[in-house]
């Protein structure tokens, strides 16, 4: 294994620990309603993170399949936590004022840095390194105690619940979909609308289309490998086009159907929850605008640097 697999293990691992740890918490919460399902999501799915790699397939495809039934029986359920008085959230707000976004941003200026001052170690397990740095800040600005990090851990997983793993679903199904090839039969459905060699026409139905099946399946990764084998590499890359432009900006062509989707729940429905909005579809309304010029933006830097 490299030094970027170990660490990679390392992260997965302190995740499957985490996930666990809300498991193992529900069981012993007397507040929490679904103590089975409850603990039987959390529990498969931080053994699912931390041993994966070392468990035979049929054991993980077992904890898959035992893991989804909790939420589908609508068994998953938050557990009774510590409530943060609100003169205590006031005092630190305005003791810190901007400040509080210094933790966030480290994780992402530390990624940043990893995926271009560091590329044989990428941008992921910079993105680990930044979330223990920002932790580590957290504690030294707030003095709080270091039990404070899986506590407001388990608070923040009980609040999102099982749509924590929404990502990594979709991601695997757009795998499932390109391997089944339904990115052939998009290519044959698109052939009768791109003329041939009209490179133009194809980048604009490419970038669409990523925003349309990403709009459809929640997540742009998972949109990626079935419209790029479908549209990205028979009607444009065959052209000579640069592949790391076309492929940068075709999945961030993606990410603009990302803000345009109730299905991104992690993004667009989560937070309304968490910010108690009365309109569900709020932040969706918000970010529609800004969404599609940045979608036409995406088709002209393709079309420009491509």
């Amino acid at each position: 294994m490299t030094s970027k697999d170990i660490i990679m293990e390392i992260i997965y691992v302190a995740c499957g620990l985490m996930a666990a740890y809300v498991g193992v918490r529900a069981l012993k919460d007397k507040g929490q309603r679904n103590k089975f399902g409850t603990a039987v999501f959390w529990i498969s799915l931080g053994t699912l993170l931390g041993l994966g790699k070392f468990l035979p397939s049929i054991v993980s495809g077992t904890l898959v399949v035992l893991m989804t039934i909790p939420p589908i029986l609508n068994k998953v359920s938050p557990g009774i936590n510590k409530v943060i008085p609100e003169e205590y959230k006031r005092k630190m707000a305005d003791k810190f004022g901007n400040k509080i976004f210094i933790p966030a941003l480290t994780m992402g200026v530390l990624a940043l840095i990893f995926g271009i001052a560091l590329p044989n170690l990428g941008a992921l397990v910079g993105l680990g390194f930044g979330i223990l740095v920002s932790a580590i800040t957290i504690l030294i600005m707030s003095k709080d105690s270091v039990l404070a990090i899986p506590t407001e851990g388990k608070k923040l997983l009980d609040t999102v619940g099982p749509l924590s793993i929404l990502p990594q679903l979709l991601a695997s199904l757009g795998a499932i979909f390109a391997a089944a090839g339904v990115g052939d039969v998009i290519s044959s459905m698109v052939s009768g609308v791109v003329p041939q060699g009209n490179v133009t026409i194809a980048i604009i139905v490419y970038a669409v289309s990523m925003a349309l099946f990403t709009m459809i399946m929640g997540n742009a990764f998972a949109a990626f490998s079935v419209i790029t084998i479908g549209i990205g590499i028979p009607f444009i890359l065959e052209y000579g086009l640069d592949p790391n432009v076309i492929g940068i900006i075709g999945l961030t062509s993606g990410y603009c159907g990302t803000l345009m989707t109730p299905m991104a729940a992690n993004f667009n429905i989560v937070p309304v929850a968490i910010l108690e909005m009365k309109d569900k579809y709020g932040v969706i309304k918000k970010q529609l605008p800004v969404a599609l010029v940045m979608l036409v933006i995406q088709i002209i830097l393709m079309r420009v640097m491509g």
